[in-house]
């Protein structure tokens, strides 16, 4: 089923009014992740029940994000990446989607690096049995997905410094695929400082392949995905507000189309 198909005038953004909040999530495999991610939206949509939210997919999933910015119209959008950190996907792919759609739209940041996603990497690994008072031996892996962009790589690192700065200790980012080093042998390297009770914080948006083998390398704990954390919820509004904020127009959101 298309966003065409799902779309209702009522639900469409129109010339000059309310932009939509079109949420750009990467696609997966597995079906917990698309359950997650809807459930996210709804926390959005409870947030600021007057604006339009719609959920767009880069690959494998359904609505894809031609097809729901396809069914704005020429109406005005704010295309706010499910994403963590810069990369192909954020500088390449998705303003080239929304270069050849027939709406206004604008790109938004990536959800990372961001304070609210620490608050939720914390409450996470709160949940999964850290302690309120972690002994001098813990310290933590963030296992990210990885890219073989050096701005992913940058703002994954900034992450890691903010997180080690609220947990008070070391933490070590990692990659499930593209970049060095892996969760495992980040583990290893802990361990071998003399860190004895290494932990796994789950740095993806939504549950998967990736998540689930970076978990299974935790020697310790690991934390679930972020999810439907609170935090991400507002981590999405608070992009499209600044994307909002950087356009004083506000509807008056240019197109997307590259300039001659």
């Amino acid at each position: 089923m298309t966003a065409t198909t799902v779309m209702s005038k009522r639900d469409t953004a129109t010339p000059g009014g309310t932009p939509a909040l079109v949420v750009v999530a990467h696609g997966s495999r597995d079906p917990r992740a698309l359950s997650t991610v809807r459930a996210l939206l709804d926390r959005a949509r409870a947030l600021r029940p007057a604006l339009p939210v719609h959920l767009g997919h880069i690959e494998l999933n359904e609505p894809l994000l031609p097809d729901t910015l396809t069914a704005l119209g020429d109406g005005d959008a704010v295309l706010v990446p499910l994403l963590l950190s810069r990369g192909h996907h954020v500088k390449r792919d998705i303003p080239e989607m929304a270069a050849a759609s027939p709406a206004r739209t604008r790109v938004a940041a990536p959800l990372g690096p961001h304070p609210f996603l620490v608050d939720a990497l914390h409450d996470n690994l709160l949940e999964a049995g850290w302690p309120l008072h972690a002994p001098r031996d813990a310290a933590v892996v963030l296992a990210a997905a990885g890219s073989r962009d050096p701005d992913s790589r940058t703002d994954t690192d900034r992450t890691a410094r903010l997180l080690s700065a609220r947990l008070g200790v070391p933490v070590l980012p990692a990659y499930a695929s593209a970049a060095a080093p892996t969760v495992p042998e980040a583990v290893r390297v802990l361990t071998a400082r003399g860190y004895r009770n290494v932990a796994v914080a789950s740095y993806f948006t939504a549950p998967g392949r990736f998540a689930t083998e970076c978990a299974t390398a935790a020697p310790w704990i690991a934390s679930t995905p972020l999810g439907t954390h609170p935090a991400m919820a507002r981590l999405l509004l608070h992009r499209y507000d600044e994307a909002m904020e950087s356009n004083p127009g506000g509807a008056s959101i240019r197109r997307a189309t590259a300039t001659p």
